[in-house]
This record gives structure tokens, C-alpha cells and sequence, in this order.
């Protein structure tokens, strides 16, 4: 059996053996894990001598673990096992001899084994399971430790029985975890007192011979220290050996894992849940602070602090023992149940661990600096709740803020912009985001201190700049601008910088005077593309400043015109986004600076589109700061057309003016379309790209002119003025004649939708007699469904907000706009994005019927040219009301379909003849519609689909919301029904529709006719659909 099994094992894992040879062997294998003799011989392959090789002895090993895991094993088999392996284990590392000591995987595995014994054999029939692996570790017996290979066997199998027993991190089912706590509590009752002891003369025998066994014994203690009685560890004699350990010099200044693993022992240590009396003693008893502050003042963090040589492996490690007292003390300070004297206690701790949290806060790297930002993120969230600050509490905010303040400051080696420090760049911010966390809860603590400190971090910075000019170090510059970036959240809650024309409080007096000094001090020449960048950002964040300090802003307007022009691609770009914001923001105080501004930037508005490289090295940029892709830069020159439009169109700005400038930018652009237009017809890509980015310039340009929204009363009076709408109808015109040429092209239809949007606030009234043209250009016969619905969307806000002029067009264009949108809900469905497509255009298209109902242009739909439509109309409606099965989007459709039923029914069903009320009266008039067979067609028509809705299966709706909408608006429409004809319906009901249905319908009756409104019928549908 031993050579099967050994032959089937090199088989399976020989990579030249055939995979038909393979397969058997598998299968055998697998059959051996539930075969008594099977796991017989794989005992003995794996303790035979001579050894076999190491993969046959590792498989053997594996069948044996998962016997004991799977518990196939009875009590004397168990016994068998452990006597087998005892004595092939105390032959080959009882010795001191390393010539039969297994490799380091077989050792992984036989602890794995070991472990599994452990677990199973522990409580009863191996209860020396711990004193047979100690008295490994002495090869003459006389308790001293000197067997390394024993000593290596014996802390490996402490380690795996921790992580199988105490693994904190581990999910662990209710079972296992009853097991594990039984098990620790034998160990504590039985093994504990001896495994430490042998910690501590494993630790004594081998300092400063084996760093190895060392740190294995030192991680252990880290591990178990965290379920066995502190005592055990926290003794003078175990601890002497530690702060050995800890404080070891290392001439070579070389990584010493030795001295890391103490003081992260430590760490484990102060992690122990414990009273927070007990917790603060063990603090003091340990004597950390000095601990730590030796180890500050130690040549490896502190003399060698500034070099290559600096240990940052020690720094981060004495970092996380400070983090985690503090979090400790901290926690203490939070409990109100603690008593006066542990009180004391952490606040005295707390002033004595600032000073080293903060050395570990200031660290040059920023890795050292995240490792102690949750308990400083701690400390100043309890400084915030303590009401009202104490003294000595008050006098650490100071070093906390100037220190917060420094670590926001760029380092000395970090150089801005460069191309290969992005993912440096990216960290860096990343931890100024977690610092403005901090900083913003320094101010919430004591806004007076943190508005004085940071108002003269400023004021410093400007004032050395006055003295060093251009000498200035970038860096210095670039924190007081971020800080001033900062700033301004303090006048958030004040409603902004100004109030009233007057500063809305301290802080924004003191910004306003910080913006003052900015503009002042000439830093917008200071030549270096941070600061440069920096100072645009401020400008734009505090505008209200520049409403109110006018004088300010022609200055400030030159010295953008000058940054747009930058070398720095990443400046550039950026600048040309936050040009636009800042005359968007002022337009009302730049008009009289508007030829020069234009004249000035004109050169960059030149369009060259580029084709995408076919490598895809343009598309995978995915911040704005680091996109420098030819799209990112047309994408910037359109904030440049939309901000030339704002300085173009201000109200002190002559007409004629206005008309010159537009014309002016948009003639190049016409010939730019003219010329490329023959290209384009032939298919050549860079000319379609060049007319689609002509067209958003256009649209762009319009924009900037007039962002006025047609309908909206509160923006009237910003309706274009005619001659600029004129002017601005060539543009429509130029866009129209690309379109209806290229309208094939995906791009060229995506790009005029765009700029049909944008054009509608310049050109007003005037888009509507393009609309034709827009249709018939925008939903092409290459249209998708999704451009179908966007466009549908458009139309939305052209009815609107021209619903009063719009008529005559509607009427001339709705059928074949109709043709188009029923064509696309028609197509058939390929996949999950089709359907998601198909559903946003149902959306749409019920969305603007129902606006033309409720914009009083309901009569357009059944006019003279219209009315062959109608049928179609109500047919698609109708459909889209009945379907209610699972599909993406049904409901929602469903529940418009019936809205706009029931709208239909109140329009054209004529005067209400019958009423809702608890003592309904018969009617007495008939129906009167607003067209002759309507009342028949609502009965017909209109009310089957609320109950062929009501039958289906799929339709329950108790606990969907979605089935409670559309419920909703079947009994709002059966009630309008009811109210246009009266008696009509209630005849049909009770003669043939209940009959034919072979209900009793008279509850249903009832309920319609006495709910006063549709909330009440609709819960007696749902109440009846429960019943089915």
C-alpha cells in the first residue's frame, strides 16, 4: 500500500505525466483521505527512514490533517497518531542535530498537525501535550533551553495554536468559539505559568546569539499577551529583558527586527483590555514615556534623522506604541464613570505623551505621520467635547495647530508637477485632506486661537516675501496659500465673506485682509507653476471679495489673461477652467475690459482637434490635474469661448459691442466648418472631429451670451436681447448645415445636442422654427434610443418655456417627431444596455406627452394634422400602461402611461357630471366630451387596462412601492372616469364588465364612488388583490 501511494503522489505531481496517468492518480488520492489503511501508510511515508521526498511526505501529511480536521478519527487512533508522530519527532529534533529537521514547509504543515492534535487531544488523552514540545528545547533535560531546533518547533506550534484558538480576526462559527474558550481556559488553568516562564529563559539564553529565536519569541508574546494574565509578562524580570531589547543600539544602522518586534511587544501590551485604573498603572509601572523618549533621543531616530540612514522601521514602530497609549489615556479622559485618581492620572499622561505624539506627527515621512493621526484625530475630537476647555487642556492646542500647519507644508525634496511623482503628489494630498480634518477640529475647539495662528502664518509669508522676493522658497509660499484656501470655511456658517457689505465676522475680516495682501504682494509672479495655480484657485473660491474690492480687479484680470498663457501644460489648462469662473462670477464688473481681454486670449481659441492615439495613451488620464490629452485641452479651450461670452454680453456693454465680439470669435469658426466639410463628407475622421468641436465652441460661445432658461419668471429679465439672438441664429444656422450633412455621425449629433441646449437661452423664440430642421437632423435613422430620450428631454424645456408660441410648430412637427420616437420604442431589445436605453426613452416620451397636457397644448395632440396619429398614440400609451412584469424600467413606465391617461380623461371627458363624496348622488346629466364617443371610449378604452393590471399575476402590491404608485394612478383613473360619466360607467360596470368577469363588483363600486379620493380606493385594490 506505502509504494502505491508513494508512486501515485510523484505521478500526480511529475509535470511530465501524462494527464490520463495524472487523473488516476487524483482519484486515488482523493479515495485515501476516507480509507483507514490509506491514512496508515501515509503515516508511516511521512515519519519512514530513510525520508521520502518532501512532496510525498507533504501529501501524506495533508490526508492525515484532514482525517483529525474532519474528526473521522476515534480516541485510540488519535493515541496512535500522536505516539507516531511524538517519536519521529523527538528523533529528529531532540537531537540538537539540524540534519534531520524538516524543511520550512514540512515544518508549516506538521505544526498545522500538531495543532489539530492539540485541539482534539488537549482536554483528554494528551494532556502533556505542552511539557513533550518544552522538553524539546532542552537537549540534557536540565531546563536549559539549547536545542534550536526544538526551540523553533516549540514557538512555532504556541504561534499556530494561537491563531487557531485566539485570532481575534477570524470569523469563527458558535461552536468553534465555545471549543477555543474552553481550551484558553484549561491552558491559563494548566500550561499558561510554565509557557511564560519558558518565554522568559528562551529570551535569556539566546540575546545576542540568535536574533531569529528572539523575534519569534518576542511576536509570540505579542500574540498571547492579549488572552492570558498580564502578570505573566508584565513582571521586572521579563520586562528587564524587553527594555533590553527595545533599547539595543545598532552601530550598523541596519534594520534590527529585534529591537522592532520588543517594542511592538510593548504595544501589544498596552493594547490588553484592561480597567482603565489598571491600564493607566501599567502605564506608569512600564515607565513608556521615558521609554519612548529614549528612543527619540537614540542616534537611529535622532541623529540619523536627517540622512538616508534614518530608521524608519523604528520610527513607525514606536509611533504605533505611542498611538496606542494615547488612544488609551484618551479613552480613560472620555469615561465620566472613572474615578478621580485614574482621572489624574491620564491627564498628567496626556501632557507628558503630547510632546512625543507630536514628534511622530512631524515626521518627515508621511507613513510615520498616518500612524499616529486616529489618536491625535481622538484627542482633539475629546478636546472638542469638553465644555467648558480647561487650562491645561487649552495649552496643547497651540503646538497641535503649528504642528498640523507644518505637516501641510510640501517637504524638501518633493518637486511639483513632475511627471514621475504623481503617485507622490496623490499621497500627499491625500494626507492634506486627513490634516484639514484636524485642523478643522482645532477651530472647532477655539476658533480665536486658530484664526490668530493661521492669520500670521499668512501675514509672516507675505511679509517675507516683501524682503526675499524671488529668493522665496516655493514651498513656504505655496502652505500660507493653501492655508488661506482653507480659510474661508470659517465664514461658511456667517452666509460667506460678506454680509451686507460688511465682513460677516472675524475670520472674514481677517481672510479680507489676507486676499488684500495676496493681490498686493505681486505673488502672481512669483515663477513657480504651484503658486501660480494656488493663487488663481484663491481668487476664484473668494469672488465676493473681488464684488466688493473692484478696484482689485483689473489687476487681478491681467495677471490671468498672463497665467492662461502659461508654459506649464497643467497650469494652462487649469487656468483656462478658472478664467471662466472668475468673469462668470463678475461679468457685471468686467464689460468695460472686454476687447482687451479678447483681444489678448484670441490666440488660443484657434481649434485644432486631434484623433485619439490608437494606443489609447489619451484615455487613461483620469484626474483634471493630470489629463494632458489633446481632449482635455479642447475641453479647456471651450471654458475659454464660455467666459469670452459672460465679458461680451455684460449689461453695460453696447449692443453693436456685443454683436462685434460674437461675430468677431465666430467667423473663424464658420470658415473653419466650411473648409472641413468636404473632408468630413468622405468619412475623413479628423475633419468630422474638427466640425464636432466647432459646434460645441459655438454652443459654448451661446452660453456664455445667455445662460437665460425660457419659462423661468425669475430669470425674465436676462431674456438675449433680438439683435444678439439674430446674430446667434447664423450659429444655429452653420450647425444646422453640419448636421444635415453628417448626421450619421455619432459625434456630430452628440455635439449639436449639446449646442441646441445652450443655443435656447441665446436665440429664444427664435429656435422654434428650426425645430424641424433639429428633428429631422437629431433623430436620424443612426439615432440610439438613449439620444432619442435625451433629445425628448430638450423638447421638454422648449415646450415649457415657449408653451404660449410654441403651437403651430408642435402641430407641424409632432407627427413625424412621433414616427420617429415609436420606430425606436419598436426596436428590439439585445442586451441589458438596450433595455436600460429602452427604458429612459419610455420614460421621455411619456414625460413630454404629459407636458403637453399639462401646458394647455393637449388640443395639438387630436388637431386636424395630428389626428391620424391619435390611435397610435393612445395605443403605445396604453401598451406601455399594461405592462407591468419584471423588465427593467416597467413600473416606473407604467405608472406615467396611466398619469397621463387619466389626464387625457380629465381634458377631454367634458365637465364633471357626477361627484366623490360618502352619499354619492345618481347623475343626472349625461356626458358631455370634448369630442363626440370620447365618454364611450374612456369606458372601452381607457378602463380594461386598469383591471387587465389588476389581474395579472406579477401585480401585488404589498411591499413594493413601485406597484402602490401605479395602484395609485389605476383608482385616480377609474375615479375621473367615474366623475365624466357618471351613471354611463356605473351601468356598464353592473351589466356586462363585472358579469363577464364573474365578480361581485358592488364593494368596488361603492368604494370608487364614496372615497373622496383615490388614496381610499386604492387601498381597497390592494386589500382586494391580497384576497386573491
Amino acid at each position: 500500500m506505502e509504494s502505491q501511494v508513494e508512486n501515485a503522489i510523484e505521478i500526480a505531481w511529475n509535470p511530465t505525466s501524462p494527464q490520463s496517468l495524472k487523473a488516476q492518480a487524483f482519484d486515488f488520492l482523493n479515495q485515501l483521505r476516507s480509507d483507514v489503511t490509506g491514512r496508515q501508510a501515509c503515516l508511516a511515508l511521512f515519519t519512514r527512514a530513510p525520508k521520502c521526498s518532501e512532496v510525498v511526505r507533504l501529501v501524506c501529511l495533508d490526508v492525515v490533517n484532514n482525517a483529525i480536521q474532519t474528526q473521522q478519527l476515534d480516541a485510540q487512533t488519535l493515541s496512535h497518531l500522536k505516539e507516531t508522530l511524538l517519536e519521529y519527532i523527538r528523533r529528529a529534533y531532540g537531537s540538537g542535530s539540524q540534519d534531520q529537521v524538516d524543511p520550512p514547509s514540512l515544518q508549516n504543515k506538521l505544526t498545522q498537525t500538531l495543532t489539530f492534535l492539540f485541539i482534539s487531544m488537549y482536554k483528554q488523552g494528551w494532556e502533556s501535550f505542552l511539557d513533550d514540545f518544552l522538553a524539546l528545547t532542552s537537549l540534557q533535560h536540565n531546563g536549559s533551553r539549547d536545542n534550536i531546533a526544538g526551540i523553533v518547533l516549540y514557538l512555532r506550534i504556541l504561534n499556530s495554536i494561537h491563531d487557531e484558538i485566539a485570532d481575534v480576526l477570524v470569523t469563527r462559527s458558535q461552536s468553534e468559539t465555545k471549543r477555543n474558550t474552553e481550551l484558553k481556559d484549561q491552558l491559563r488553568a494548566r500550561d499558561v505559568q510554565k509557557v511564560a516562564t519558558s518565554w522568559q529563559e528562551i529570551l535569556a539564553q539566546w540575546i545576542g546569539r540568535n536574533d531569529s529565536i528572539i523575534e519569534m519569541n518576542l511576536k509570540l508574546i505579542g500574540k498571547w499577551v492579549s488572552w492570558i494574565d498580564i502578570s505573566l509578562i508584565v513582571n521586572q524580570e521579563t520586562l528587564n529583558l524587553l527594555f533590553q531589547l527595545a533599547g539595543r543600539t545598532n552601530p550598523s544602522h541596519q534594520e534590527d527586527k529585534v529591537r522592532d518586534a520588543a517594542i511592538d511587544t510593548f504595544t501589544e501590551i498596552v493594547a490588553k483590555k484592561m480597567k482603565p485604573s489598571d491600564k493607566m498603572n501599567m502605564i506608569v509601572f512600564l515607565n513608556l514615556g521615558d521609554v519612548v523618549s529614549q528612543l527619540i533621543t537614540s542616534p537611529a531616530l535622532h541623529d540619523l534623522r536627517s540622512t538616508s540612514s534614518y530608521d524608519t522601521d523604528l520610527a513607525e514602530a514606536v509611533a504605533k506604541l505611542v498611538n496606542n497609549v494615547v488612544f488609551d489615556i484618551v479613552k480613560v479622559l472620555e469615561d465620566n464613570q472613572a474615578d478621580a485618581e485614574t482621572r489624574i492620572r491620564a491627564e498628567q499622561l496626556v501632557q507628558s505623551f503630547l510632546p512625543l505624539l507630536l514628534r511622530f506627527f512631524s515626521d518627515e515621512y508621511d507613513e510615520i505621520c498616518s500612524t499616529v493621526i486616529p489618536s491625535l484625530t481622538d484627542l482633539l475630537t475629546f478636546l472638542r467635547k469638553a465644555k467648558p476647555l480647561p487650562p491645561a487642556y487649552s495649552a496643547m492646542l497651540s503646538p497641535i495647530l503649528n504642528a498640523i500647519i507644518q505637516k501641510m507644508r510640501y517637504d524638501e525634496t518633493s518637486n511639483w508637477g513632475n511627471e514621475d511623482e504623481q503617485t507622490d503628489e496623490a499621497e500627499f494630498q491625500e494626507l492634506r485632506k486627513r490634516l484639514q480634518i484636524l485642523q478643522k477640529t482645532v477651530a472647532a475647539v477655539d476658533e480665536e486661537l486658530y484664526v490668530n495662528i493661521l492669520s500670521n502664518v499668512v501675514g509672516n509669508t507675505f511679509q517675507n516675501l516683501d524682503r526675499q522676493g524671488g529668493q522665496m522658497d516655493w514651498r513656504d509660499l505655496d502652505l500660507a496659500l493653501h492655508e488661506m484656501y482653507l480659510f474661508g470655511e470659517l465664514t461658511v456658517p456667517n452666509g460667506g465673506l460678506y454680509a451686507k457689505s460688511q465682513p460677516s465676522g472675524v475670520a472674514a475680516e481677517r481672510l479680507i485682509v489676507m486676499m488684500s495682501k495676496m493681490v498686493e504682494s505681486g505673488i502672481a509672479s512669483f515663477a513657480h507653476p504651484a503658486i501660480q495655480l494656488q493663487y488663481m484657485e484663491i481668487c476664484v473660491r473668494y469672488c465676493s471679495f473681488f464684488e466688493n474690492q473692484t478696484v482689485y480687479i483689473p489687476q487681478v484680470l491681467e495677471q490671468f489673461v498672463r497665467l492662461v498663457h502659461h508654459n506649464h501644460i497643467r497650469v494652462r489648462t487649469r487656468s483656462w477652467y478658472l478664467f471662466h469662473r472668475f468673469v462668470k462670477h463678475l461679468r457685471a464688473h468686467v464689460g468695460n475690459v472686454a476687447e482687451t481681454v479678447i483681444q489678448s486670449i484670441s490666440d488660443l481659441l484657434p481649434i485644432k482637434a486631434e484623433l485619439p492615439n490608437e494606443n489609447g495613451a489619451d484615455d487613461d488620464m483620469s484626474s483634471d490635474q493630470s489629463d494632458h490629452s489633446a481632449d482635455a485641452t479642447f475641453n479647456g479651450q471651450l471654458y475659454l469661448f464660455e467666459a469670452i461670452g459672460c465679458i461680451s454680453s455684460t449689461t453695460t456693454t453696447p449692443v453693436a459691442k456685443q454683436i462685434l465680439y460674437a461675430r468677431t470669435i465666430m467667423e473663424p469658426l464658420f470658415s473653419d466648418v466650411e473648409r472641413s466639410l468636404p473632408a468630413a463628407k468622405s468619412g475623413d475622421a479628423q475633419a468630422i472631429l474638427q466640425i464636432h468641436h466647432v459646434i460645441m465652441a459655438l454652443g459654448t460661445l451661446a452660453h456664455g451670451f445667455s445662460d437665460w432658461t425660457p419659462g423661468n419668471p425669475a430669470t425674465a429679465h436676462n431674456a438675449p436681447l433680438k439683435e444678439v439672438s439674430e446674430e446667434f441664429g447664423r450659429a444655429a444656422e452653420a450647425i444646422l448645415i453640419a448636421l444635415e450633412s453628417l448626421r450619421s455621425s455619432f459625434d456630430i449629433r452628440t455635439a449639436a445636442r449639446a449646442s441646441f441646449s445652450r443655443l435656447m437661452g441665446v436665440l429664444g423664440i427664435g429656435i422654434l422654427p428650426l425645430l424641424p430642421r433639429w428633428i429631422d437632423g437629431l433623430l436620424s435613422q443612426s439615432s440610439s434610443k438613449d439620444e432619442m430620450a435625451m433629445f425628448l428631454r430638450l423638447l421638454d424645456q422648449v415646450v415649457f418655456g415657449f408653451k404660449k408660441e410654441i403651437y403651430a410648430v408642435l402641430d407641424s412637427l409632432l407627427t413625424p417627431l412621433f414616427q420617429r420616437v415609436f420606430a425606436g420604442l419598436a426596436e428590439p431589445i439585445t442586451g441589458t444596455d438596450d433595455e436600460i436605453q429602452l427604458a429612459e426613452l419610455r420614460q421621455q416620451y411619456l414625460t413630454f406627452v404629459q407636458i403637453i397636457l399639462n401646458e394647455g397644448l393637449g388640443s395639438v395632440l387630436v388637431s386636424d394634422s395630428n389626428q391620424g396619429f391619435f390611435e397610435p398614440l393612445v395605443v403605445s400609451v396604453t401598451t406601455l400602461a399594461r405592462t407591468v412584469g419584471n423588465g427593467h424600467g416597467n413600473l416606473p413606465a407604467s405608472r406615467l402611461s396611466f398619469s397621463v391617461l387619466t389626464r387625457m380623461a380629465d381634458l377631454w371627458g367634458g365637465p364633471n357630471i357626477a361627484t366623490l363624496s360618502a352619499n354619492p348622488m345618481p347623475s343626472t346629466l349625461p356626458p358631455s366630451p370634448a369630442f363626440p364617443g370620447f365618454d364611450r371610449f374612456l369606458i372601452e378604452r381607457f378602463h380594461p387596462i386598469c383591471w387587465e393590471v389588476l389581474k395579472d399575476p406579477q401585480f401585488r402590491p404589498a411591499g413594493d412601492a413601485q406597484v402602490k404608485q401605479v395602484l395609485n394612478e389605476i383608482a385616480g383613473l377609474e375615479q375621473t372616469i367615474y366623475t365624466k360619466t357618471g351613471d354611463m360607467f356605473i351601468q356598464h360596470l353592473q351589466s356586462s364588465f363585472f358579469p363577464a368577469m364573474g365578480i361581485d363588483g358592488s364593494d368596488f363600486i361603492k368604494c370608487m364612488t364614496t372615497s373622496t379620493d383615490r388614496k381610499g380606493l386604492a387601498k381597497y385594490l390592494s386589500g382586494f388583490l391580497s384576497q386573491k
